[in-house]
C-alpha cells in the first residue's frame, strides 16, 4: 500500500493493483485492520459486497445465499396473503 502512490505518478492503473494487493494482505494479517474494516462496511454495506467478492470470502456466499433465501420466502409469502 505504501509503494501505490509511487506507482500512482506513472502512466497506467499500476497504482491501484499494488494498493488493492497491499490491503488484501492488511486485512488478512492485521486484526487492527480487519476490525476497522468490518466497521467501515457496516457503515458503507455497498463496499463491503464489492470487498468481498474481491477477497473471494466465504461469508460473501453464506450472505448472499441468505439474501436469497430471503427473497424466495418473501415471495412465497406475498403470494400466500393474495
Amino acid at each position: 500500500m505504501l509503494a501505490a502512490p509511487l506507482l500512482g505518478v506513472l502512466p497506467g492503473p499500476g497504482g491501484i493493483f499494488v494498493f488493492a494487493g497491499g490491503l488484501v494482505l492488511a486485512l488478512r494479517n492485521s486484526p487492527w485492520a480487519r476490525k476497522r474494516f468490518a466497521r467501515l462496511c457496516k457503515r458503507y454495506p455497498k463496499l463491503g459486497h464489492y470487498s468481498d467478492m474481491a477477497l473471494r470470502r466465504p461469508s460473501s456466499r453464506r450472505r448472499r445465499a441468505r439474501a436469497q433465501e430471503a427473497a424466495v420466502a418473501a415471495s412465497g409469502n406475498a403470494d400466500r396473503m393474495r
